[in-house]
């Protein structure tokens, strides 16, 4: 049981982090389907980072520079989605698909080619970090505890500060509302849904590198990131785009993503023969059927998905 609490407590933290991005995106006015992506190239950029820092550095500070890798990354790539959706008003649901598709293969294509530059014959799309990784991890007896879920209470909070407690959050909420009505009185409508879509990335960013530190020391690109970005869009769908009630989604679906690793070790469960393939697909339906019986009562943003225009009232 210990270990279902550890993998649910991980699992949960990556999906509110990466729900929070979408949160704040989508109270700007954007709608972020590429969370998918952004949470590969985030991931890579801090498995990059963790690949070249010196094995001697300090806990602290490799940390530090960890999550900071992964934020740029993260950053740079939302900024595609930004462009794209707020400059040129192209189809969010488009851009984002489009992102998905891209961050994996472009993620994959990257490292075969460091790779292969350091070693011909190695075309691998894996990046091996298992000395970095064991300085995000601290054990409390047998409870293994990842930094990562403090950076996610830490965001949980400020995302909670900025969007309800700031004339900034208030703005940005007011875009995703009715743009016209934000721009009347002198609020940029644009900076704001940047803003919200920069944010995005950075929580993106930071569930992708947590993510791939949550279990083996070692990343194989290609693979992704199983599905957590869709499955994190559910939990933000579910949690009603508020960040407290998107902790506690966060941890209900996070509960049913650990019992797919760890139900084995349980011995009620094994009693109960039920195939291991519907543990492995019980977050996906529990996502299918939380959006079924959920998606009538939601109350999304008024504005997002629609292209923000000066001369529309």
């Amino acid at each position: 049981m210990l270990l279902l609490l550890q993998y649910t407590l991980i699992f949960s933290s990556i999906l509110m982090l990466v729900a929070l991005g979408g949160c704040f995106s989508e109270h700007s006015g954007v709608i972020n389907l590429g969370l998918e992506g952004i949470m590969v190239i985030g991931a890579l950029g801090g498995a990059l980072m963790m690949r070249y820092l010196p094995v001697q550095m300090n806990a602290f500070a490799t940390v530090a520079l960890v999550v900071l890798g992964a934020i740029v990354f993260g950053l740079v790539y939302s900024s595609l989605l930004a462009v794209a959706c707020i400059n040129f008003k192209a189809d969010q649901t488009i851009v984002g698909t489009a992102l998905n598709i891209l961050g994996t293969a472009l993620a994959t294509v990257l490292v075969k080619a460091i790779n292969m530059k350091v070693n011909p014959d190695d075309v691998s799309s894996t990046i091996q970090y298992v000395d970095q990784k064991k300085k995000f991890i601290e054990y409390i007896g047998s409870f293994e505890f990842n930094w990562f879920l403090v950076i996610a209470v830490v965001a949980l909070i400020v995302a909670y500060v900025v969007l309800y407690k700031t004339k900034f959050g208030l703005r940005m909420m007011a875009c995703g509302e009715h743009p016209q009505a934000a721009a009347s009185v002198g609020i940029s409508v644009y900076k704001m849904r940047w803003s919200g879509v920069l944010i995005s990335g950075v929580f993106g960013a930071l569930g992708g590198i947590s993510y791939i530190l949550a279990g083996v020391s070692e990343w194989k690109f290609e693979n992704g990131v199983a599905g957590f970005g869709f499955l994190s869009l559910a939990v933000m769908i579910f949690g009603q785009w508020k960040p407290f009630r998107i902790a506690l989604a966060a941890l209900l679906f996070g509960l049913f993503r650990a019992l797919s690793n760890v139900y084995i070790g349980i011995n009620f469960l094994n009693a109960l023969n039920i195939p291991s393939t519907v543990y492995n697909m019980m977050p996906y339906i529990i996502s299918l059927l939380v959006l079924a019986f959920t998606s009538k009562s939601s109350k999304a943003p008024k504005a997002e998905g629609i292209p923000y225009d000066k001369g529309q009232r």
